[in-house]
């Protein structure tokens, strides 16, 4: 069972960021993380200190975000499409029209869960059999969860909800887990909580005996010591995947929570502990996002985000992660609206 814990109101009207300044923060958040931490993915921190030193910035030529913005991107639209009324069925559907029926092409970069899951689409199954592959504990879901915290704002239930129903496609047990942990944590920073609240209430929503809860609460609590002590906590040294949802949503937790919701400190720390670096400072930046807003973001790494390439997900090249947050979020009274097309 889910462990008790306060779950966070709505956001207050007074909120003096606003739902569109903090889903805004958390999807470029996203990216950003995402974009600084694609080098480092499968790194050690030694082998990070032996190329660069300590990461303080992009060290990419040409900075992009990978397959963790893109799928992020693909579930920010299905949920501007369909809502809360969102279904299994709609999911699988919208990953037969935008992934399964189309030409390979360029699709590449996507993890072995993805690629479990578009196997058995085009074998003709469906939710949740096409999550039956041998990597349905990735953090695949997590680091495409972010967008049903922006959309169910001060509502982490229902995010870890969505993000379940989404996982469906892809994902089961721990996978599904990882990714409702940040849904909820999202959910819970776009309602302006503390940073202890936030984990509190990813923790509400998964089960309490799970790999992925006791994870997180070891993270958490080394959190004080530094990244040094979050990664000892968390990494099973020797094991070769990277991508395990225990261990990168409990990185990313775990570097927000070091950081007290700082933006900037919250993603480096997640970059610079290596491993999936790339979702681990992703679900990182997506949090702090959410806790502290756009203005937060260094403007020279907001800058450095334009629309996706398409280089994991061509259907997704063009749409900008703002795009993404407007569409999930009302309008602040007196803006002008247009209907998505």
């Amino acid at each position: 069972m889910a462990s008790t814990a306060r779950i966070p109101s709505p956001p207050a009207p007074g909120d003096s960021l606003g739902l569109r300044e903090r889903a805004r923060g958390a999807l470029l958040g996203l990216a950003v993380g995402d974009a600084l931490g694609a080098p480092a993915e499968n790194l050690k921190p030694s082998e990070i200190r032996a190329r660069w030193g300590r990461i303080t910035g992009y060290v990419a030529e040409h900075p992009a975000g990978t397959d963790d913005t893109e799928y992020a991107i693909l579930s920010g639209l299905l949920l501007a499409r369909h809502g809360s009324a969102l279904t299994p069925a709609q999911v699988g559907a919208a990953w037969h029209e935008w992934i399964a029926d189309r030409a390979e092409g360029r699709f590449r970069g996507a993890g072995f869960s993805e690629r479990g899951t578009l196997e058995n689409l085009r074998r003709g199954l469906a939710a949740p059999v096409s999550a039956q592959h041998r990597h349905a504990w990735s953090d695949g879901l997590a680091m495409r969860a972010a967008p049903h915290g922006v959309f169910a704002a001060g509502r982490p239930a229902e995010a870890a909800r969505l993000a379940a129903v989404d996982g469906s496609v892809s994902h089961d047990g721990e996978g599904i887990y990882g990714g409702q942990a940040v849904a909820a944590g999202v959910a819970a920073a776009m309602a302006g909580a503390p940073v202890v609240t936030v984990v509190a209430t990813a923790l509400a929503l998964v089960p309490e005996d799970s790999w992925t809860a006791r994870s997180l609460r070891r993270a958490v609590t080394a959190a004080h010591r530094g990244e040094r002590a979050v990664r000892s906590a968390v990494v099973i040294g020797g094991y070769p995947w990277t991508d395990l949802a225990p261990e990168a949503v409990a990185l990313a937790f775990g570097a927000y929570a070091a950081a007290d919701g700082d933006f900037a400190q919250s993603v480096l720390t997640a970059v610079n502990m290596g491993r999936d670096a790339d979702t681990t400072a992703a679900v990182a930046g997506a949090l702090a996002g959410a806790t502290r807003g756009l203005g937060a973001i260094p403007e020279d790494w907001a800058a450095a985000i334009g629309p996706a390439r398409g280089s994991c997900l061509p259907a997704m090249a063009g749409h900008h992660v703002l795009e993404i947050a407007d569409l999930l979020t009302p309008a602040p009274a007196g803006t002008p609206t247009e209907a998505p097309s």
